[in-house]
């Protein structure tokens, strides 16, 4: 596999080998606890990596990512082996609920050498974590991700929201909730899709 597959998100050769060693343990993995779908899985590098890489180039500079059911470690877990590299003094913290898939992320961060803290609990019951940048992946629609945003992400923080091809109708309702600021960030990997990069949320 060549990294020329980030086309226009270089990374460098050790960052792209700890990536390799996380691929490998999904596949190895997902037997067992379906961390991706299997149609998904044969196009992983565009899918979930590339579609995970462009997310962590959205970011401002962080010392705090927050990462929200965090599942298979999209796009938390490819941002935290991103900055072993470019953030080392970075950490991250990953909420995700399931038992089996936090044991995954736990093995995936030890191997991969990320930096990393797995809280196995309810988002809503975790103490408000104060984030520089909060993403979440397929979690919820934006109303709810909104509240979460608005009890974990510090006042100045960022929050990273990959949307699909609904996102407009998503936005629309979740103004009449809530005030942010909103800019809309065309996927690399699907132009109908969105990165989402809201700050200053309160409710409205």
């Amino acid at each position: 596999m060549s990294h020329e597959i980030f086309d226009g998100l270089s990374v460098s050769r050790e960052t792209f080998e700890r990536l390799e060693t996380y691929v490998e343990l999904v596949q190895r993995w997902n037997p067992k606890i379906n961390l991706v779908s299997r149609n998904s899985l044969k196009d992983i590098w565009t899918r979930h990596i590339l579609d995970s890489v462009q997310v962590y180039r959205c970011a401002d500079a962080f010392k705090t990512w927050v990462d929200l059911g965090s599942g298979g470690g999209f796009p938390g877990m490819v941002c935290a082996i991103m900055a072993v590299e470019e953030a080392p003094e970075a950490k991250f913290t990953f909420v995700e609920s399931d038992q089996r898939k936090s044991a995954f992320l736990r093995s995936v961060a030890r191997e991969c050498g990320a930096n990393c803290t797995v809280i196995s609990k309810r988002i809503e019951t975790v103490e408000p974590l104060q984030a520089d940048v909060l993403s979440a992946r397929a979690l919820a629609d934006l109303e709810a991700l909104l509240s979460f945003c608005d009890r974990h992400l510090g006042k100045t923080g960022t929050a990273l929201l990959p949307k699909g091809a609904s996102w407009k109708k998503e936005l629309e309702a979740a103004r009449e909730e809530w005030n942010f600021e909103c800019e809309a960030i065309t996927s690399l990997t699907e132009p109908q899709a969105v990165i989402l990069r809201i700050k200053g949320v309160s409710r409205g």
